[in-house]
């Protein structure tokens, strides 16, 4: 099958670096050989050591590690991820705090899904989680889901983001994280038109492409530059025999992954000749901080092709968020429709793959909604990560996001019912 090969060629690949990892390290660790007092020994040992986990990283989907909280009566609270809605291209879970109340705050944290899995977000919801009931959808791998299960486009993803807020009811607050940052603003404006009452209080979009058009970055330039036959000849291949969703059109995790690392492949470069260092002299551990960093890092996720090349037709080419001309299932989303869910975009300084004026575009749009209900925050010096889950995200704007929802978490004022005159 077309394509097919290719996927199998770069799973090979990993897997046998995976092997000559292990086995160097295997190799270059006999006792014996630690009388030749040979320092390529030990540095072929370290190379294997990180050479196996790097690649054996590559296909295995991290845990969220998020065993326990702290409660303020000075007792640790364990932590149960739950599932609350499943779907075949992603569920919604729960991380749900064992003897504890439910919180007045409900948030909703929407994970991107452009290449890493939802744990990305692992130490945004880690700090959110002390303060509030978290929820977040958890995107499945496209090479895992049988092709039966049919397609998984845009449109797709904006009625998963719908059917989510239902469950979660009006009471909610929804966090968007870069990609979905213009699907969850449509699919608010789809509710705002098909279901009013089903709204939630509050929307956050954090670094996301609303108008990718407002500031150029290579992101956006790669968008222009290539036609969409070219994307799919050089992006899209079939998902091989080794899993579930053989013959599935997908843009591979592997494939993604060379291109993130392509971007800062000197930077990569250094990091792991460090770490080999460090392996070599003994002063690696399991959990330090360049292994934490690329555990997370290297995990990566097939897209189905659908969604990948809508995501870059009608989000990017045709910006048809930012000229409020989207369709869903063959109806208009009107974003002016919102007209009482207060919406907050945040943006980072220094942020080059959402650069500052992107997101904050969603309030041009938001014609039927009061200035009052609308914010907006620029961080200073802050890139794409920080916003979300580094230092800026822990010192400033998880404060502002929590008071911007505690201010707009009362519900909102239902017209008064005028009854009907009869007419004597």
């Amino acid at each position: 099958m077309k394509y097919m090969a290719t996927y199998d060629l770069m799973e090979s690949v990993r897997n046998t670096n995976e092997w000559l990892g292990a086995t160097a390290r295997a190799m270059a660790s006999y006792p014996a050989f630690a009388l030749t007092m040979n320092p390529m020994l030990q540095l072929t040992a370290a190379w294997g050591e990180v050479a196996e986990r790097s690649f054996s990283r590559m296909v295995a989907k991290p845990d969220w590690g998020i065993r326990s909280i702290p409660g303020p009566e000075g007792q640790d609270h364990l932590v149960d991820v739950k599932t609350v809605v499943e779907k075949p291209f992603g569920s919604l879970v729960q991380f749900f705090v064992r003897r504890r109340a439910p919180m007045a705050r409900k948030i909703l944290l929407v994970a991107p899904m452009s290449g890493h899995y939802a744990t990305l977000l692992r130490s945004t919801v880690a700090s959110l989680l002390p303060d509030a009931d978290v929820y977040v959808t958890d995107w499945h791998n496209a090479r895992d889901i049988p092709v039966s299960e049919g397609k998984f486009d845009v449109e797709d993803y904006t009625l998963y983001l719908v059917e989510f807020m239902r469950h979660l009811g009006p009471d909610s607050h929804v966090i968007a994280v870069c990609q979905p940052a213009p699907l969850t603003l449509a699919a608010t404006a789809y509710l705002a038109g098909e279901e009013p009452d089903a709204q939630p209080r509050t929307l956050t979009l954090i670094g996301g492409p609303i108008d990718p058009d407002a500031a150029a970055t290579e992101v956006t330039d790669f968008g222009r530059r290539i036609t969409m036959g070219q994307l799919e000849q050089i992006a899209i291949q079939r998902v091989g025999f080794k899993y579930k969703g053989v013959g599935r059109l997908v843009y591979p995790g592997l494939l993604q992954l060379q291109s993130f690392i392509s971007m800062n492949a000197e930077r990569h470069s250094k990091a792991f000749s460090e770490q080999i260092l460090r392996v070599a002299r003994g002063e690696a551990r399991d959990n330090d901080a360049h292994n934490r960093f690329y555990d997370e890092y290297l995990a990566v996720m097939d897209m189905t092709a659908e969604f990948y090349l809508s995501t870059v037709e009608r989000i990017f080419k045709n910006r048809e968020i930012a000229r409020n001309e989207f369709t869903v299932a063959g109806k208009k989303v009107d974003i002016g429709a919102i007209t009482r869910v207060a919406v907050k975009t945040v943006e980072g300084e220094k942020d080059d793959i959402s650069a500052p004026g992107q997101c904050v575009a969603a309030l041009k749009l938001l014609t039927g909604l009061p200035e009052t209900k609308k914010a907006q925050h620029l961080e200073p010096e802050a890139g794409h990560y920080g916003i979300f889950a580094g230092k800026s995200w822990r010192l400033n704007i998880r404060p502002l996001v929590l008071s911007f929802i505690d201010a707009n978490s009362d519900a909102p004022k239902k017209s008064p019912v005028v009854p009907l005159k009869v007419a004597q």
